[in-house]
Formats: structure tokens, C-alpha cells, sequence
């Protein structure tokens, strides 16, 4: 099967996208298939590997690091030379039209919905707008355009349900369970070599928050938190792993506040992230609106459990002694925070790693090629 994947968005700091694409990218070429990624970059370009092509096209720089594809018709061109008997579409806007170019050509067409668009764009628009409506109108759009669509949760899912979408099918994310894993408690954790705190100072626990610092991921509640826990005495350290348009702000808040939180920005290498994560006592995960939480599966495989939102899909990894899932607020993030720190640390790295274990890579790229192979 000749399988090309489009993406929009994708880059080395786009996180759990980029992760999806090229874990599935890679189990799709290891089972034997013919697969290439388009994506936008600077210019054309074409490169082959193991895993299959990656071709850019040009594409507008939309944010530090983000592109986007605004003109289709190359990709429209790169799909013609291909010959693709599926298009996997990672996105909901101008790659969209892939589906009807599929259409024409007796190739299948599969919508892989990577966020709920109306949980996205509330934060960014006028309350007053009736958005269930646009969201609803441009989903029951995409769900007439796509052969099949896939969402990683229930939460993401709800959205196509609304508009009865016949067509539709859940498949959560997987976690490289082989990378992400529990330190090893007798080797030393990061430290001075690298400028990071170490795991416990003086008897303080350490937190981690990992993802994008915008707006919608709600990092600032993180750093409420450690405000909060130092005002009950409990001693925590906060390393927070990513960037994004609030980096600034957040940081003249811990400044200011005298916050013991250190801001590592965007790590490049995967070794340095797990090692962040693994060193944790118990990982963030604020996002309220997060479409499935590839970090809270990272931070679980490292046998660290998680304080999640109790609204969004990130709570829908968690399970008993692995995580604990509350309201959005700073008293009850610090609350969960708390009753996680009372259980065993090995019973809770324990939990944890039993619990993402239920996901592995491989189990997410055999139903996915199921669902492109079509009935």
C-alpha cells in the first residue's frame, strides 16, 4: 500500500504532532508499506530514508518554529506524482482539500484529527460567537470530505459524534516505551553538569510541566501551583520543559514571585527529555482542552504520575495510583499533588508505568492501517 501523510504545523517544536506523524510514519514503513510525509518547509525539498520520503513545500512561517501551508497546489502536484492509494490528512484546514483530489482518483481519504477545534479557538475568540455552530458546520464539512476520520479520545471525538459522523473511529497514541522509562534510582539524576536542580534538595520534591507555553495549555496554572504548595510548606522545585508566547511572561512571574521554578525551553534531544521527566516526583498536565496528552502517556512510561485537568482528554490516561485527575485551580492541582506524594514513591512508579504500558506504538499503527487498508 502507497500511504502519503500530510501535515501542516509540523516541526521540531510541535510536539505531540510531529510525534504521531513519524511514529505511525515509521510503523507503517516497517510493516512493508511505501510511505512519504509532506510537509511545509522553506522550499522544496526531497529526502529518503528507511522510514520512507519527507518532501516540503513552501510554506508561511506562522509562528517562531510553525509553518503552514496556504497555497494546496504543490502538495496537489507532489500527491499526482506519488500515486498514493491513501492520504492520511493531519490537519483541518488548506491540506483538506487532499480529500476531494483522493475522491476523483479512486484513493481513499483519512482525516487523523489531532485537536477539537471549538475547545482551540474559544480562548482566542469573542465569547458572544456562536462557535458550536462554526465548528459544527465546518465538522459535518470535513466528515462529508473524509473516507474516515480518527480521533485519539473521547473528548476529540465528541465533536464529530455532535454532527453524526458515520465514519468514525477512536484510536489513542502510543508511547515509545523502550526511550521513555523509569530512571534508575542508584544512578545519580540531573544535575550541576547540565545547570538543572537535583531531584530532591533538602528534602523538596521535584514537578515537571511539559508542553507548549500558550495560552490554551494553560502553563501559568503550573506555577500557580508551586505558589500555592510553598504557601502550605510543602518544598517543591518546578522544571518546565517547552516554550511558546507566554515564555516571557511566565518567567518575570516566577521572578517575581521568587519561584522555585527553572524554564529549560525547548529540549532537542528525546534522552534529555526522558531524563527530566524520569527525575520527577509527579508531572502537570494543565491543559484543559488537550485533544489526548502524549506528554501525560511520556511522563506515565517514566514512572512518574500525573496531576491532570479533569476536563479535556488528558485525564482519560490516568488510572488508580497513577494520576489523579481535578478541576483546573491551583488549591485542587496542589491538592492532587499532595495525595500523590502520600503514596509509596515505588507504588506510584509502579502505577504509572503499568499504566502507559497499555500503549504501545505498535498497537496504534496496526488499527490505524486497518482502518487505511478500508473494509
Amino acid at each position: 500500500m502507497r500511504i502519503v501523510q500530510l501535515a501542516n504545523l509540523y516541526s521540531p517544536v510541535s510536539g505531540g504532532l510531529r510525534t504521531a506523524v513519524d511514529m505511525l510514519g515509521a510503523g507503517y514503513a516497517a510493516a512493508g508499506h511505501q510511505r512519504a510525509l509532506v510537509v511545509p518547509g522553506r522550499a522544496h525539498t526531497r529526502t529518503e530514508s528507511e522510514k520512507g520520503l519527507l518532501i516540503t513545500v513552501p510554506g508561511a512561517s506562522v509562528a517562531p518554529g510553525y509553518r503552514l501551508v496556504l497555497d494546496p497546489r504543490p502538495v496537489l502536484r507532489v500527491l499526482a506524482r506519488l500515486k498514493p492509494d491513501v492520504v492520511e490528512v493531519s490537519d483541518k484546514a488548506s491540506l483538506t482539500v487532499a480529500a476531494h483530489w483522493a475522491r476523483r482518483r479512486g484513493a481513499r481519504a483519512v482525516l487523523f484529527s489531532h485537536e477539537r477545534l471549538d475547545a482551540i479557538l474559544a480562548p482566542h475568540l469573542p465569547g458572544r460567537l456562536p462557535l458550536d455552530r462554526v465548528t459544527d458546520r465546518w465538522n459535518r464539512r470535513l466528515a462529508a470530505m473524509f473516507d474516515e476520520v480518527v480521533t485519539t479520545s473521547a473528548f476529540a471525538a465528541a465533536e464529530f459524534a455532535r454532527v453524526g459522523t458515520p465514519r468514525l473511529h477512536r484510536v489513542p497514541l502510543g508511547v515509545d516505551l523502550a526511550t521513555f522509562r523509569p530512571a534508575d534510582d542508584t544512578a545519580e539524576r540531573p544535575g550541576s553538569s547540565c545547570g538543572a536542580a537535583p531531584a530532591k534538595r533538602s528534602g523538596s520534591f521535584r514537578l515537571v510541566h511539559l508542553g507548549r507555553l500558550s495560552r490554551e495549555k494553560r502553563p501559568d496554572l503550573a506555577l500557580t501551583t508551586v505558589r500555592e504548595l510553598r504557601r502550605r510548606g510543602v518544598p517543591v522545585h518546578l522544571d518546565v520543559v517547552g516554550t511558546g508566547p507566554l515564555h516571557a511572561a511566565l518567567r518575570s512571574l516566577a521572578v517575581r514571585e521568587a519561584l522555585p521554578v527553572r524554564f529549560h525551553g525547548h529540549v532537542h534531544r528525546r534522552e534529555d527529555v526522558v531524563r527530566r521527566l524520569a527525575a520527577a516526583d509527579v508531572a502537570l498536565a494543565t491543559c484543559p482542552v488537550e485533544s489526548f496528552g502524549l506528554a501525560v502517556l511520556e511522563a506515565l512510561a517514566c514512572g512518574v504520575p500525573v496531576v491532570a485537568a479533569d476536563r479535556g482528554a488528558a485525564h482519560e490516561l490516568l488510572a488508580p495510583g497513577a494520576g489523579v485527575a481535578v478541576p483546573p485551580a491551583p488549591e485542587r492541582f496542589a491538592d492532587g499533588i499532595e495525595e500523590l506524594l502520600r503514596v509509596p514513591r515505588p507504588l506510584r512508579r509502579s502505577a504509572a508505568r503499568t499504566r502507559a504500558e497499555q500503549y504501545p506504538w505498535a498497537t496504534t499503527t496496526t488499527r490505524m492501517l486497518e482502518i487505511l487498508e478500508g473494509p
